[in-house]
């Protein structure tokens, strides 16, 4: 029997009963979440090794026994586990463990600072110095920054994917990635190797975030009006992320395609591919001349039907990058560089607009 339930558990207030509904609503839609110690952002620790001395979690006897322990090593969907859990504390916040959600959270920050240069307030984008930043203090403005860089609307104004306002003034946005898509890492946004923009954290595979009714020291973790849900991840946003160096799969991991059949009894999925592979071919069949072949025109149309028909929930985003870049390499194997924005540019402008392939239902 676990050593913590010979404590008697402990009458909960409204506060607490919001918080556990919240984690078994979390848990009941496929995302694990673990304790954070009452009061604060926290993991939660249990025994007294993990609160004497640093170890490892494999090296944990709490997880062997059900315990919560190690933050989001020890994430969990088990309803029956998150009621004992939160019985035994009410006053536990709730913690969600991005990487198995499938989640990717920008967490803005809020804290006012002295400016970095130039070149670490957008990672990899030049900002000229005829543009002024009088008044720009937070991830709030390079968020916006990069969104209008773009020709994007500003995500923290999106009220189509669950937002949370944090005690310190910053905001969460919550987005969830779909099957198939590359795994992103978490980052720091005041990083110098690995960061989306200054003061903007990503929080995703190996992090967690503080879901909305958690109540800290600082205040109560509170969702926005608007969406109670995450949307998917944006296109133009994955491909931010993948062009700063968050994306983890190098490597295609994808079941092999299916054998290709005919149009009268392939399902309505195929359409998408069969529309995107006329035009694929188009690109690839550029590769007998290396030039005068229309190429870039060629793969922006390509990749412009490509993001509308990831829009529409056609095709998944990293199915649409991966064939998108087979083909212009193959096309322009010397210019991936240049491949790469041309896709990455046509993707998010074809998002704009759902694509739905011809007698879908």
């Amino acid at each position: 029997m676990p050593s913590h339930s010979v404590r008697p558990p402990r009458a909960a207030d409204a506060a607490a009963e919001r918080r556990l509904g919240v984690a078994l609503w979390l848990a009941a839609h496929g995302y694990p979440v673990h304790p954070l110690k009452p009061g604060a952002k926290t993991p939660a620790a249990n025994c007294e090794s993990c609160r004497r001395e640093a170890h490892q979690p494999a090296d944990c006897p709490c997880l062997a026994h059900r315990r919560w322990c190690h933050g989001f090593h020890a994430a969990t969907t088990d309803t029956t586990l998150i009621q004992d859990w939160w019985s035994y504390e009410p006053g536990f916040g709730v913690g969600v463990s991005c990487g198995p959600a499938g989640l990717v959270v920008i967490d803005v920050d809020a804290h006012t600072d002295v400016l970095p240069p130039r070149d670490r307030l957008l990672p990899g984008i030049p900002i000229d110095e005829r543009v002024d930043l009088t008044g720009l203090s937070s991830g709030y403005d390079t968020l916006a920054l990069l969104a209008a860089y773009r020709g994007r609307p500003d995500p923290t104004n999106d009220a189509t994917t669950l937002r949370v306002r944090t005690p310190s003034g910053g905001l969460h946005i919550w987005y969830r990635t779909s099957p198939g898509t590359p795994a992103f890492r978490s980052s720091s946004g005041t990083s110098t190797r690995v960061a989306l923009a200054w003061q903007v954290d990503v929080r995703a595979t190996g992090g967690y975030i503080i879901a909305p009714t958690t109540h800290t020291a600082a205040g109560t973790y509170e969702a926005l009006p608007g969406s109670r849900t995450p949307a998917l991840l944006p296109l133009w946003l994955s491909a931010e992320l993948t062009r700063t160096g968050h994306a983890l799969i190098s490597e295609p991991t994808r079941p092999a395609r299916a054998p290709h059949r005919s149009h009268s009894t392939a399902p309505q999925q195929s359409d998408a591919h069969r529309i995107l592979g006329l035009l694929l071919d188009e690109v690839r069949q550029c590769a007998q001349n290396p030039t005068g072949t229309a190429f870039s025109e060629k793969l922006n149309r390509a990749a412009f039907t490509a993001g509308g028909l990831a829009a529409g929930g056609h095709l998944t985003q990293h199915e649409t990058l991966d064939l998108l870049t087979a083909a212009a390499d193959a096309a322009r194997p010397q210019q991936p560089r240049r491949n790469r924005h041309i896709i990455d540019s046509a993707l998010r402008a074809g998002s704009t607009r759902p694509i739905h392939p011809k007698g879908r239902s």
